[in-house]
């Protein structure tokens, strides 16, 4: 990483001016954190070479021409592994805390998954698995990128090398740490085109970065000097909350200070845009260990014997002659092989040195070592796709692939939760950073209707009359299932289908294939085509029975209608007879 190779002496500090003295923090600090990391990048430069199979450079040998076997034992399992993980890439599904927000909760899925697909998050995804699997522990950068989608802006997601980011060594969480700090090696020639107030006054500093360089290339440090951003966190008494501000330094310049644009924090949040993921974790550090670590050893010991294999393999196969003096034979004409006769006294005093086999357990030892390796880290036969004779069943080779990848399922829950961390801190930079609205596709019934996004939507009235923030719930839907996983699933929803539990839509959206959304739009549409067929027919019919007339049953059925009306019509009025024979009231009245 940073390798100081010279020290200039520390200026008077009575002397300096604001911006002299932040700079000068900013490189104390971070001598302290560089000489915390030194045996952290040196077990990463060793987990490294033994990925890529070149740990023999690393190993002294007394005979230079020996032969340098290497099975890519460790490699294999950390390729297939990190297969198992991209197959549970995660996608997130956002949720509100109130029903009344479930439209604008679907409108913020949407405009992650396009903030997702449009800055390719699946490599950067792959990548932070790699760092996982190899050094231990992965690190992913939120933030808002306000010249990306054409100038508008939009939040990310972005995977960090390991090895260019260093967090406070003296504490556990990051968020309580005195600083963070993000380093990058960038050309003299790129930093007088972006700080041309600068320009001439940039020259290779104290520090070269010490990153993993292509062997093949020869890369001049000299011409490069090391971009520093510098994070910090500060408590504000007054308000009771954090601030996170960053500045960034080259050669002991400040070219830029967060606080010029936004003095009250970087982030509303007040948090570091970081989050760390550690696959077997440290007590008292954020960092981890990974396979490299564990199965490293493994791989070395297992290439030392196949290296004793070979050599006892190449020295059967050459053979050796044991010559007795008296034998009357030339040994440098027993060497020719281009002769067909040679002479000599005494055949009896020549021989095939006959060299020992090795024991079969050194053989089997072997391999007994590379199979513990691959059983413990979970890329054995049966998560590779090989099972044993006779295990046909989708259902059985689900179950054994489910029970083989434990550890996988291990790791894709915690590669998920930090995700989940990452798009809750991208959902509140696109609440506070999103100036312009954007437009969104949101899945309806299975089709895709465009939608408008604008961060103040992400926010509603209260009872109260105040206005506060709409807040989510984030929950984890892997995008694809092993594909053994896949065939039991549709095999239960056709069951179900035939079975008359579902509808055929509702069996199409629980099964996993590839075009789902294409088959669900069709049968959408097909089912819109029917309905309207049969709103056709039915005025069709109407409007042909009134054009031939009613039927004889319906005349029939008019006519005793009429004439029970008619019937109706020629009753007195109860009224009128009531009036023409008076009430019993009435009459006592008239007889007094």
């Amino acid at each position: 990483m940073a390798r100081v190779t010279k020290k200039k002496p520390a200026p008077d500090r009575e002397l300096m001016t604001d911006e002299e003295k932040l700079v000068a923090k900013c490189y104390e600090l971070f001598e302290e954190f560089h000489r915390a990391y030194v045996s952290e990048w040196a077990r990463q430069d060793h987990n490294e070479t033994l990925y890529r199979g070149e740990h023999w450079e690393n190993i002294r040998e007394d005979d230079p021409a020996a032969p340098t076997p290497m099975t890519p034992m460790l490699q294999s399992i950390i390729e297939n592994v990190q297969a198992d993980l991209m197959d549970g890439f995660p996608q997130a599904v956002v949720r509100p805390e109130s029903p009344e927000d479930n439209d604008v909760a679907d409108v913020v899925g949407a405009l992650i998954q396009q903030n997702h697909d449009a800055q390719n998050f699946r490599a950067e995804y792959r990548h932070m698995i790699h760092d996982l699997l190899t050094q231990g522990w992965c690190v992913s950068e939120c933030g808002f990128d306000s010249h990306a989608y054409n100038n508008i802006g939009m939040g990310y997601i972005r995977h960090v090398d390991c090895r260019t980011i260093l967090f406070d060594p003296q504490t556990e969480d990051i968020q309580d740490g005195r600083a963070v700090f993000k380093v990058q090696p960038v050309t003299i020639a790129r930093l007088n085109e972006m700080y041309p107030q600068y320009k001439g006054e940039f020259e290779s500093d104290v520090y070269t970065l010490y990153t993993e360089k292509d062997r093949r290339v020869n890369r001049e440090d000299r011409k490069n000097l090391l971009l520093i951003e510098y994070w910090w966190r500060e408590y504000d008494k007054d308000s009771e909350m954090f601030r996170v501000h960053m500045v960034k330094c080259a050669g002991h310049k400040l070219l830029e200070d967060s606080r010029r644009a936004k003095p009250e924090g970087y982030f509303a949040s007040g948090a570091y845009p970081f989050v760390v993921t550690a696959m077997l974790r440290r007590k008292g550090s954020p960092l981890g260990l990974g396979f490299c670590d564990s199965f490293g050893p493994t791989q070395v010991y297992s290439d030392k014997l196949d290296q004793i294999i070979l050599e006892n393999t190449i020295m059967a196969a050459k053979g050796k002659l044991l010559v007795n003096r008296s034998s009357g034979f030339d040994v440098a004409d027993l060497q020719d092989w281009s002769k067909e006769v040679h002479e000599g006294d005494n055949l009896g005093g020549v021989s095939w040195m006959q060299l020992p086999p090795l024991p079969q357990h050194i053989l089997a030892y072997v391999q007994q070592m590379r199979q513990v390796a691959r059983d413990e880290s979970g890329a054995n036969d049966f998560s590779r796709g090989n099972t044993a004779s006779g295990v046909t069943a989708a259902s059985a080779i689900a179950a054994l692939q489910e029970a083989s990848g434990k550890r996988s399922r291990m790791i894709n829950r915690q590669l998920h939760e930090s995700y989940k961390e990452a798009v809750r801190l991208e959902i509140e930079f696109e609440r506070e950073y999103n100036l312009f609205p954007r437009q969104v596709l949101v899945v309806r019934q299975g089709q895709q209707v465009p939608m408008t996004f604008e961060a103040a939507m992400m926010k509603r009235l209260s009872d109260t009359g105040v206005e506060v923030p709409i807040e989510f719930f984030i929950s984890i839907k892997v995008e694809q299932e092993r594909r053994w996983q896949a065939v039991t699933q549709n095999e239960l929803m056709i069951q179900l289908l035939q079975m008359g539990i579902l509808t055929p839509q509702q069996a199409v959206e629980q099964m996993v294939f590839d075009g789902k959304d294409a088959v669900l739009k069709s049968m959408a549409e097909e089912q819109q085509k029917q309905m309207a067929a049969m709103a056709a027919q039915a005025e069709a019919q109407a409007a042909a029975q009134e054009q031939a007339g009613p039927s004889p049953e319906e005349e029939q059925a008019i006519a005793a209608q009429a004439q029970a009306e008619q019937q109706m019509a020629n009753l007195p009025n109860p009224e009128a007879l009531a009036q023409a024979a008076g009430t019993p009231e009435q009459s006592i009245v008239m007889g007094q």
